[in-house]
This record gives C-alpha cells, structure tokens and sequence, in this order.
C-alpha cells in the first residue's frame, strides 16, 4: 500500500520498454474527413508493442517481479489471446516458464494467435481442459461450452496452488495491473497537451479493465479537478458488464478460487456467446473501474458485434490499421460521439485507446465480410 502519486519502474522493466515506448498517438485524420465531423478524433496506438497490444505493460514487470521472488513457472488464463502472448514473450525476457489456458472458442478462432504464443515458447492449452478438477467439472457438466475467462482463470489458479514453484499472473482486473498500465495514460495525457490539450471525451474498451484503466487514470484526475470531461467504458452487448451487472462481492473465477472482490459482475457462472472479441468476454470488472462507474465518474455503453465491426472497417479503410475486435469497440464509440458532434455542430476532441492490431483476428473479419456474424 502507498499514498505515493508516482510508483519508480524498476530499471530492468524500463531497459524492456524501450524498445517499444513511448508509443504513438495519431489524430485520425482522415477518419474526420470521412465522418464529416467537426469533431477532432486522437488515438493511442498500442499495437505497436512486440506481442501487438496494451498487455506486454503489466507482463515484463510482473513476470520480473516474479523472478526476482524465485518463481520458476507462471500459469495464466487468455481469452482472445493477447494477454497469452505478451506473458510468454515476457517469461522469454527472464527465463521463465509459461502455461496459458485459452478459452476454447478463442483456441479454435484464432489458430495463429496459438501459434504466435508457442512460437514464444509458451504451453497453450484449451480450456476448459482435462488437466484440472475446475476443467473436468465444466466439461462434465457442459461438454460443448465455448469456454469462459473465469474457467481459465480457474484452472491456471488450480495448477499454480498445487506447484510451489509456480505463481499465477492476472492479465486485467487488480489494481496492480492498472497500475503498470498507466503509462499508456500518462504518456496519452503529455501527447494531448503537446498538441493542445486535454480531450472533452476518452474512450476504452472495456473488458476486466486493464486497457481501459490504464487509459483513462490520469484524466480521471483532471474531472476530479473539475475538467468537464466524459470518461466511456465500451463493452459488448453480449457481455454487458457494467451496463447490465451487479455491483456486489463475487468471485473472479467459475470456480470460486480467488477471492472476494467488489465489482460489477454478471455472475461468475456467467457464460457468454462466443464472439470474436474474446478479451472482453469477462463477467467481471475491475473493482477500482467499478468503483468510479458506480460514483458516475465514467459512464458506459454496450453495442452489438456487428456495428463494432462496421466502425472497424470504416477505420482500417480511413486510418490504415486493423484494429483487434475489442478495440473496434472504442473505435465504434469514438465514431458516434463524432457523428453526434456533427449533428450539433460541436468542436469537440475525443481521445480513444486502440489497444492493438488484428492481425491474428483474420477469421472474425472473414465472419463480418461473408455477413456470417449475428448481431449479438
């Protein structure tokens, strides 16, 4: 516990986060000219990162912590993969082990994002498996559920507790990552003020909060400091978190391993349909993003998979990158704030979080574009 505002990042994290940070912020240019908007419309970019997203900011520093402690081995969960990725890659950095239990549904979408975590050296494993009691009880009792992140956290906590050296790694949710992930706020609020200032709206997409979080931390802030400023959470319609969850204790996991946290949740039983956006298939939320929801310090909304993937290709044929389906979540938010601000005649800035590419998520624009996605 500290009362500190600034928290030092170990030397040996920064060596690593050189070779990627500080990373960009991009006014989308012509993402404005094509909406039309008399909105300006700023994005950081943070698919510049080796694993391709946001997730390698808490992985280098918590897989040195780690080692610093004498772990050998760490065993996580991944939905779409992202998180899977950065851990083995980090794990790589210090010579640790890595086991990731990936959600089924995702397992079998994204064969390349598998691959690209083996590549790293990592053990991938679909779950829910046979290698834990937590995995063996939801198949027995589900056998052709598309899997959930609470099952694979499940089982990677199961193994962790029964290794001694092994520790489990939690890619979103606890307040440590959010803090790791606060420099792509830090870094965001610095590049808006070169060029002007601080943004009227900030948008993430919003899955356990790890992206979102580390986004919108420095601004929140500046609207506890009186900025005018609205603060979006964007999340799936088929997983609405925050929009549609309980603000009450529950368990992280299906299982009920970890303990208690206070937070918007939509049951930890709860399984979702199996969309592309594996990130932000969660039940639960971050307790401190939930805190600030349920004071109405930020605000969220929920949209369908195929308006998030419409924006997402209004944005890759505009702005040139192809966003990760929970991206395209922020992107899909950031266009309807800029078309509202059109139709009202408002000069307002909007700042959005692109938390990675979607390069390994070529079978959900394969989906969209042969119109083979339900509106879910």
């Amino acid at each position: 516990m500290t009362q500190e505002r600034y928290i030092d990042i170990p030397g040996e994290v920064m060596d690593i986060y050189r070779s990627w940070r500080p990373t960009p912020l991009y006014r989308a240019l012509k993402l404005e000219e094509e909406l039309k908007t008399t909105a300006q419309i700023y994005y950081k970019y943070e698919g510049t990162s080796p694993a391709g997203s946001h997730k390698l900011n808490t992985a280098v520093p918590q897989a040195y912590y780690n080692k610093k402690a004498g772990i050998k081995r760490l065993t996580t969960e991944t939905g779409a993969g992202q998180w899977g990725s950065a851990l083995g890659i980090a794990c790589q950095f210090f010579g640790l082990e890595c086991k990731v239990y990936m959600v089924r549904v995702s397992y079998n979408q994204k064969p390349y994002r598998r691959s690209f975590m083996e590549a790293y050296g990592a053990q991938v494993i679909s779950s829910p498996s046979q290698e834990t009691e937590a995995g063996r009880r939801v198949l027995a009792e589900q056998p052709d559920t598309p899997g959930t992140l609470g099952t694979a956290i499940s089982e990677a906590v199961e193994e962790a507790v029964q290794c001694p050296d092994t520790n489990y790694s939690l890619g979103s949710v606890l307040n440590h990552v959010l803090l790791h992930q606060s420099v792509v706020g830090q870094e965001a609020k610095a590049q808006m003020e070169k060029v002007g200032g601080l943004p009227d709206i900030v948008i993430g997409c919003h899955g356990g909060g790890s992206n979102f979080g580390g986004l919108i931390a420095p601004f929140v802030r500046d609207k506890f400091e009186g900025k005018a400023m609205r603060i979006i959470a964007v999340e799936p319609l088929s997983c609405p978190t925050l929009t549609n969850g309980e603000y009450r204790y529950d368990y992280c996991d299906t299982a009920g391993l970890t303990p208690l946290l206070k937070m918007y949740t939509l049951g930890h039983q709860f399984t979702p349909p199996g969309i592309h956006a594996g990130g932000l298939r969660y039940h639960g939320a971050s307790p401190i993003i939930s805190s600030l929801h349920n004071n109405r310090v930020i605000e969220a909304q929920a949209y369908p998979q195929t308006d998030v993937f419409q924006s997402a290709i209004t944005f890759a044929r505009s702005e040139g990158i192809l966003p990760a389906p929970e991206s395209a979540h922020a992107i899909h938010a950031a266009i309807v704030e800029a078309l509202q601000a059109r139709d009202a005649g408002e000069e307002k800035v909007i700042l959005f979080g692109l938390s990675g590419h979607g390069h390994f998520d070529m079978s959900a624009y394969e989906d969209y574009l042969a119109k083979r996605l339900n509106n879910c």
